[in-house]
This record gives structure tokens, sequence and C-alpha cells, in this order.
């Protein structure tokens, strides 16, 4: 079922035990909505824990750090933020999956999987739980603010992607008025890179092949180059921009291995093309700019279908 603003800030509070999930390899944007929303709980007087599958990037321990979990009980008030699908919990999703009570999304190609959906087409979810938690009438402080910028800034790629409008520049300046460190964050977002990213990087660059007349470009990174380079798949999200900042590329995909075999895809495109809808034919989603999914093949057949939904958005 689908609710609104206020719908959501009633459910948050009628209820007192809350568990918030993220989703598998966390980003800026579900970490950011997650921390954000458990401290306004906590000011309310809440109880609030936190699950995701994968372990957090050192990069986001100035929201993480003080965060201490509550003995939520055995039946929680069950939050997914910035969740499109319940495989995007990953190892979480045979355990709550089916258990979700609300979803907070700006994915437009969510799967309604909660029972109850907050979404709307923002540039970033801490977009939507700003609203919320403003709703909610618990005051914003330096830490809120932090967490709310991080997700809004890194899912815009520091505002230069076209998912960045008027809203997300009020949302913004809103948080910078409380006092949002934005030279701290946005130099270990957006300026600070490992020394294994860079060798990463490096074997990634490598793999570049071009495709249609070079209006596409894709980059692979197999499981051998985490080894090699001593990275990780969380370092890996600043590669995905990579093919599409390319010159006349039209759409970019870098291709990476999963531990379980299985292969991410992750679409970037220009102008028209929508990258939704490439991945939706594969199983996966996302944004018009911007989205993924995963193929459970070998990698030839992993790229020549990737290859093929590419080709019929180009037309070719």
């Amino acid at each position: 079922m689908v609710i609104d603003l206020k719908q959501c800030v009633e459910l948050l509070k009628e209820n007192d035990n809350f568990l918030v999930l993220s989703h598998e390899h966390p980003d800026g944007d579900t970490l950011g909505s997650a921390f954000a929303l458990m401290a306004a709980l906590k000011r309310m007087g809440k109880k609030r824990a936190f699950r995701c599958s994968d372990e957090l990037s050192k990069d986001f321990s100035y929201m993480s750090d003080e965060f201490t979990c509550d003995d939520v009980g055995e039946n929680p008030y069950i939050i997914a933020v910035d969740v499109a699908d319940t495989h995007l919990l990953g190892d979480l999703a045979d355990e709550y999956g089916e258990k979700i009570n609300l979803c907070i999304d700006h994915h437009m190609s969510n799967a309604y999987f909660a029972e109850k959906l907050l979404l709307e087409n923002r540039a970033a979810a801490c977009e939507i739980v700003f609203e919320v938690i403003k709703e909610l009438g618990v005051e914003i402080d330096e830490y809120i603010a932090n967490c709310l910028y991080t997700g809004i800034s890194t899912d815009t790629g520091c505002f230069r992607y076209q998912n960045t409008n008027a809203k997300t520049f009020r949302a913004v300046a809103e948080l910078v008025e409380i006092g949002v460190n934005t030279k701290m964050i946005n130099k270990l977002m957006f300026e600070t890179k490992t020394k294994s990213f860079l060798e990463l990087e490096l074997l990634a660059r490598k793999t570049l092949e071009y495709h249609f007349d070079e209006k596409c470009a894709i980059i692979t990174i197999t499981q051998e180059m985490y080894k090699q380079s001593g990275s990780n798949e969380h370092e890996c999200y600043p590669i995905t921009a990579l093919p599409r900042q390319i010159e006349g590329v039209l759409v970019g995909a870098v291709i990476k291995e999963k531990q379980n075999g299985a292969f991410g895809v992750s679409v970037r495109t220009e102008g028209d093309i929508d990258a939704s809808a490439i991945c939706a034919k594969l199983g996966g989603g996302g944004h018009a700019g911007a989205a993924g999914c995963e193929i459970k093949e070998d990698y030839e057949t992993a790229k020549s279908k990737i290859l093929a939904a590419i080709a019929s958005s180009l037309g070719c």
C-alpha cells in the first residue's frame, strides 16, 4: 500500500521498537537515510536497531561510530530505506524479505514488497527522510544534517547528475544552514582515494571495451582484481561512473564479479536513454540515468545479455 508523508509519520509515532535495514553494498544514501531516521527516532524516545548484510566502509564512520543498537524485542517494526526490492537486502533477504512493514524509497522501479510504501521520485531517499523528520517535529542537529547531506550529495554525484533539481538544492540549503560539515564529507566522499582503489582502477581501465560505434563502453571488475589490488567491492562504486564519462559514450556499464560467482551490472546513461529500462530486461531496476541488475550466469553470457539489452536501447 502506497502512503503519503503524513501517514508515514503517524506509523512512526504509533510504534516504539524499530529495526532499520539498509541494502547490500551500502552507499551514502541508504546509510544516511538509516542513521538520520534512527537518530530522530531516538530523540522521540523510541528504541531502534540497525542491520545490513555487508560491513560498512570506514568512510562512513562519522555516522556509524557512535551508534549502538537498542534492544527492540522479537517483533520490531521493520523499515527498509533506499531499498527497491528484497533481493537488494543481500543475505538478510530470506530473514526479513517478507516481514518489512515500511519502505521509504526514491526508486520508481520499487517492487512494492513492503506492507506500506512511501515512494517519491526524488534525487535521494535522504530527501524524503528529511521531510519525514521535519514532519515528526524533531530538531535536526549537525549529526542528522551530516547523514542527510551524505545521502543527497552521493546520490547526485555531488550535484552533477541529472536527478539533481531545485528541490535538491533547497533541501541542501536548509541542511547547510543547520551546520553540515561539507568540507569533511565532500573530501571523504569525492576527493579521497585509497591506494588499493587506485590499483583497482588501473586494473579495471585495462578491460575497457567499446561497442555499437563507441556509443557504449564496458569495464569489467573481477574477484582476482580485488585480490591483486588489495581492494574490495565497497571501493569499486566510483568506477561505475567511469565508462559514461568518456566523450561520445551514451551507455556505460561496469560488470562486477561477485563472490558467489554471479555478476552485478551497473549501468549509467546519457540523454533520453533509460538505464532502468535496460536493467529491467534483466530483472533489475533503478533510475533513468543510473540502474543495476544481477546476472547469475558465466561471464560471457552475462556480458552478451547486457550488450543485447543495451543494443535494444540504442536501436542497434
